[in-house]
């Protein structure tokens, strides 16, 4: 196959350096182009949904270690996403909500009296980190580790370094090993972990493979998500003071403010699928057994859905945002996500009278298989 006019190289300087406007142009120029390490990619939002609606042609099967239930299909997905969902209702929601209070006004309420912050490190990252754990139940001395953790999953993730990723999966395994053996005389309701450990899926209860399965898919998207989120939230509020005042008038705005800015600037880079028969995308003839990749930051700034697609608006259409996917693979836990970050909002513009930008201090774009930032210096008074 000729790929000369169709390739793409994700990982370039050229694209690295602001991964929002090479999707952007790929968008425009070849909104299905191939690469070697992301098989095909798709940046048009009808292509992404197309995906996302066809199960059956775009398998989620794609990793090579057990991923429960994210790399499964119906019907073998299904009995695991009924075990799944009901951890994230509104009634655990509701009851996990000051748990996560106390954690974001703890982290506003501890920056120095400077006001000076490395947003990432000082606060997305720490609460990421403190509200994962303390959903699942899990003991404040894991934090740190667990901070470690992610930062080496992302880069052997970046590297594509498949040994470095099989000893980082192994050692989560281990972890959470020790975690269930100190909870196999614990009551059920002892915690998320325990209650966990106790379901039951083909007439048997989850073996400790589909138990660490199931915590790793939460805790490496629940992490990653929460920390890439709070400092695209954080760093758009800065930029522009108007909305932030306005937020602060009027919380009842703020998650479909949430929304909209993570659309402008997605958390997730991009998603993986595998055909399973052959079929034909934008002119190109995919065999089946290919590839394909959902460019999510693309799709949810595909101009041909979003109106200026670079403006901020709240009267868009919520049901055309993929920030939490779509079909019968949507994000179970967007209820925990958003509930998080709309806490953390509040209290960090509560509790604050001006967000900035210091001038003297810029900003770094993370990369691939980020997004966000990797440094993001604020001055919060």
């Amino acid at each position: 196959m000729n790929f000369e006019n169709i390739f793409w190289d994700p990982v370039s300087p050229e694209v690295l350096c602001d991964q929002r406007a090479a999707y952007d142009r790929m968008r425009r120029r070849c909104p299905v182009a191939w690469s070697e390490l992301m098989g095909w990619s798709l940046f048009r939002h009808a292509d992404v949904m197309r995906v996302l609606l066809d199960h059956k042609t775009f398998s989620n099967a794609v990793s090579q270690h057990l991923s429960v239930p994210n790399g499964m299909d119906p019907p073998e997905h299904t009995p695991y996403r009924r075990i799944i969902e009901p951890y994230f209702s509104p009634e655990r929601m509701e009851a996990f909500a000051p748990v996560c209070r106390t954690i974001a006004v703890k982290l506003v309420q501890g920056l120095s009296e400077s006001g000076d912050v490395e947003c990432v490190g000082e606060l997305a990252r720490p609460f990421a980190v403190r509200a994962q754990c303390a959903f699942l139940g899990w003991p404040a001395s894991l934090h740190k580790m667990l901070a470690r953790w992610t930062l080496r999953n992302h880069a052997a993730t970046l590297a594509q370094d498949r040994k470095a990723l099989s000893e980082i999966a192994r050692e989560f395994e281990g972890m959470v090993d020790d975690l269930l053996e100190a909870r196999e005389d614990a009551a059920p309701e002892a915690d998320l972990t325990s209650r966990l450990m106790r379901e039951r899926v083909w007439k048997r209860v989850l073996s400790n493979e589909e138990v660490a399965s199931i915590l790793r898919n939460w805790t490496v998207g629940e992490i990653g998500t929460i920390s890439a989120s709070v400092g695209i939230l954080a760093q758009y509020l800065a930029a522009h003071p108007a909305l932030q005042n306005k937020l602060r008038k009027h919380p009842e705005l703020i998650p479909p403010a949430i929304e909209e800015i993570l659309r402008l600037h997605g958390p997730l880079v991009a998603n993986r699928r595998i055909t399973t028969r052959p079929v034909e995308i934008g002119g190109h003839k995919i065999k089946a057994g290919e590839r394909v990749t959902l460019m999510w930051i693309s799709a949810n700034r595909d101009e041909s859905v979003f109106d200026a697609p670079d403006s901020f608006r709240l009267d868009r259409d919520p049901s055309k945002n993929l920030l939490w996917g779509a079909g019968v693979h949507v994000c179970p836990g967007a209820p925990l996500a958003r509930l998080e970050l709309r806490i953390f909002l509040e209290e960090l513009l509560a509790r604050s009278r001006s967000i900035e930008l210091p001038a003297d201090r810029p900003s770094t774009l993370a990369v691939y298989p980020a997004s966000g930032f990797s440094s993001l210096p604020l001055r919060v008074r």
